[in-house]
């Protein structure tokens, strides 16, 4: 089958647009924090655990359902995450207290990294070995677009017709994508599974488990500051709710640059761009923090941190995956287990951060995080340049 054909071409499309659709359902409730908070009636910290719950479910559960549902034929595995999505994202829209509403985060969560892990792969047997690579891209900018514009979007959303409103809306495109998938897609053959104990040598590899531990510091660093960024420019800089989401909107489109320069550089020296971007990540942070006064100067160190936060995206990613070569996509999807783990454990820290210091620290703390993590890039790299180190294979 060749991408080049219209019907091909179409059918990939579709995945990128279902790719986009389900990482939104993740990310979207940062932006709804606030008006979600006021809503149920309890604090922008405890609404910012529904964060942590999502990214902890795709963290502990994602290798674990990928594994176990890997041998299905993907049309209907695709048609059925979709169809999963939808209930849930209609139980979260009715949902009457943040328990309903936690469950319905918890399910989706479940399929995500299923659907993440196997997007791509289905995307290359569409297109055929020759456009195998274009049409992974493709899916992948669906991928990146909803990490970028899925929180600005669901904040102008909300701001627009509220909360559940927007939750509904994902439910119909969750259905849309479902059906379009069904009617579209053809039926592939499942791909051969490598084999296991190869796969699983990667484990034994310190180096790249150091590699795991690095992006796990990276994101929380990321997320920290990052969850609340909606809640930080209504209290701390006061921009009127009216207008977060246009200014989420564009950090978003400032992050589709680092994304692009992020995936241009890391190749040369994987450690060298991760140390670089989280040094940009604390200065746009830090200039943040201290321009909130002055919304023109915060707008451009609101610039240097959107190009950094999603330069890093792709850069972990890729970092990860050499340093796992030998199984390369499993060390993948470790890398977005070890994204969600940090994007959890920065919620957590937030939101804990928020009810002793205020939300204005958080800046700060994500900084301090992001330190520590240009600590252990340097680290690595002096051992990667140590003559006697070995690595196991």
């Amino acid at each position: 089958m060749d991408a080049s054909t219209p019907r091909s071409g179409l059918q990939i499309w579709i995945m990128a647009i279902a790719a986009f659709v389900i990482v939104t359902t993740e990310f979207l409730i940062v932006g709804q924090l606030p008006a979600l908070a006021k809503d149920l009636n309890i604090s922008v910290a405890a609404a910012g655990q529904l964060v942590t719950l999502f990214a902890f479910t795709v963290m502990l559960f994602g290798p674990f359902m990928t594994a176990r549902l890997s041998h299905l034929g993907r049309k209907g595995l695709f048609v059925t995450i979709l169809g999963v999505f939808c209930a849930a994202n209609v139980l979260a829209a009715v949902a009457p207290n943040i328990w309903v509403l936690a469950l319905a985060r918890f399910i989706p969560a479940l399929l995500l990294p299923v659907f993440w892990g196997t997007a791509s792969e289905t995307a290359g047997q569409l297109a055929g070995p020759k456009n195998a690579g274009r049409a992974v891209g493709k899916v992948y900018l669906g991928i990146s677009a909803a990490m970028v514009f899925g929180i600005p979007l669901g904040t102008l959303a909300t701001d627009a017709i509220g909360w559940r409103n927007t939750f509904f809306i994902l439910a119909g495109l969750s259905l849309l994508m479902a059906v379009l998938i069904q009617t579209f897609m053809p039926t592939l053959p499942v791909p051969g599974v490598a084999k296991g104990q190869k796969q699983t040598a990667i484990f034994k590899d310190k180096r790249f488990l150091a590699h795991i531990a690095l992006s796990v510091l990276a994101f929380t660093a990321m997320f920290t500051a990052y969850t609340y960024l909606a809640d930080i420019l209504e209290r701390v800089a006061g921009i009127a709710p009216a207008q977060v989401g246009w200014w989420l909107m564009g950090f978003g489109a400032v992050g589709m640059v680092g994304n692009y320069i992020g995936g241009r550089v890391v190749d040369a020296n994987p450690l060298g761009a991760t140390a670089t971007f989280l040094l940009i990540l604390i200065a746009g942070m830090i200039g943040t923090l201290l321009t909130v006064q002055h919304h023109g100067l915060m707008a451009l160190a609101l610039a240097v941190w959107g190009l950094a936060y999603t330069a890093l995206f792709p850069v972990c990613q890729v970092r990860v995956m050499q340093a796992g070569s030998a199984a390369q996509a499993l060390a993948g999807t470790m890398n977005v287990s070890a994204a969600n783990a940090g994007i959890g454990l920065g919620a957590m820290i937030g939101g804990a951060a928020i009810g002793t210091w205020g939300v204005s620290s958080l800046m700060a703390i994500s900084s301090v995080i992001a330190v520590l993590g240009i600590a252990v890039t340097l680290w690595m790299m002096a051992l990667q340049r140590a003559p006697q180190v070995t690595v196991n294979a």
